[in-house]
């Protein structure tokens, strides 16, 4: 049994949100993370603990964000939809 639509289609705006996320380089999100684990050790370091916990807790979105970009670029709607419409 199959959950999955083999017509299902995005939206308009999903497909405008696909389109601008992929235009991103995958690495800046890593980056993003990896910037993020080192300002809150900085902020740790300087005894800013509440606001290190906080901006370390970055670092996830930012990977995931990744995963997303990702995903979009291999799989996006343009994979089943080469006219891009």
């Amino acid at each position: 049994m199959s959950f999955i639509k083999d017509d299902h289609s995005e939206g308009p705006v999903a497909k405008k949100i696909e389109q601008q996320t992929a235009k991103l380089p995958s690495d800046l999100f890593l980056w993003a993370a990896l910037g993020s684990m080192a300002a809150s050790a900085t902020l740790k370091l300087t005894g800013r603990g509440k606001t290190s916990l906080f901006v370390g807790q970055w670092a996830t979105s930012f990977l995931l964000l990744g995963i997303y970009n990702k995903i979009v670029k291999v799989e996006g709607s343009d994979a089943k939809d080469p006219a891009g419409k």
